[in-house]
């Protein structure tokens, strides 16, 4: 079975942000020369999230709003977490919710999505 292994870096500017990963993992597919198989994206982290969703501007917005009202960041008084010196409480559940990792079909060397 063949495998490939590539890390990506993205600069995150601030708390949290939406960046679209899909040409870069299509780009990675695209060195492995593997043409059917499955792709696993993981952030290699504990607060980020990779999902699958689309790319468009007021949906980010909605995640947004959605998540900020799921787990507020401010104030960090009301989070145990602040015990440990950090003030990112609201990260790690927000990524429970949103997932760490995404798993993809590949197919003819492309991500799969379905119809």
């Amino acid at each position: 079975m063949k495998s490939y292994r590539k890390e990506l870096w993205f600069d995150i500017k601030g708390r949290r942000a939406f960046v679209h990963i899909t040409p870069a993992v299509q780009t990675c597919l695209k060195e492995s020369a593997v043409r059917e198989s499955l792709v696993l994206v993981n952030a290699m982290h504990i607060t980020p999230s990779v999902f699958i969703n689309d790319d468009e501007h007021g949906l980010h917005q909605d995640h947004e709003v959605w998540l900020e009202k799921l787990a507020t960041h401010a104030p960090v008084s009301h989070c145990h977490h602040k015990r440990t010196g950090e003030d990112n409480a609201d990260a790690h559940i927000k990524c429970q919710v949103m997932g760490r990792e995404v798993v993809v079909a590949v197919t003819d060397g492309k991500h799969d999505f379905g119809p």
